[in-house]
């Protein structure tokens, strides 16, 4: 199916979804950074970037949504790009506490659950960022409205028609 919001001719949340997933990605790393050199600065980075990944993801959220609507009930489609979007939801609130939790302590120092919550929130926005490209890759949606949007999984050995390697 294709996408039901666009911009010139293409779907805008895959144009979209790029930014909050950098930000939110460039946060953990100036966490890191922070943690390895303590040097001033890598946690007001953090910081800055978690808002604006928040606020980037909260508008390709509604694209997101926009687009789910649009697919086929009781496909598989509609049931991954759920748990996709759900998945987010969950991202989008880890990096907020962890957020919050920064803007209460002195000079947005991050203490332990701020970081748990990045990095629980940057490994989740992994498995959900799989999801979207699933969607996308493997279901055709926002590609074509012929798409396949009961494909089974590209895990799956259905997905080629071959048996997977061993150890794959």
């Amino acid at each position: 199916m294709e996408s039901r919001a666009k911009a010139m001719g293409h779907g805008i949340h895959p144009i979209l979804i790029v930014f909050p997933l950098g930000l939110l990605a460039t946060s953990v790393i100036f966490d890191i950074l922070y943690l390895i050199t303590d040097r001033p600065g890598f946690q007001i980075s953090a910081a800055y970037t978690i808002g604006a990944g928040i606020v980037g993801g909260l508008i390709a959220a509604v694209f997101g949504l926009i687009d789910w609507r649009a697919i086929p009930s009781g496909t598989r489609a509609k049931r991954v790009g759920a748990a996709h979007g759900l998945g987010n939801v969950v991202v989008l609130l880890l990096f907020a506490v962890s957020w919050l939790l920064r803007r209460a302590a002195d000079n947005w120092d991050p203490n332990a659950l701020a970081l748990i919550c990045s990095f629980a929130g940057i490994l989740l926005a992994g498995v959900t960022g799989w999801l979207g490209g699933e969607l996308v890759e493997r279901l055709g949606v926002s590609v074509s409205d012929e798409a396949g949007v009961n494909a089974p999984s590209s895990l799956s050995r259905r997905s080629t028609g071959r048996p997977r390697a061993r150890g794959v």
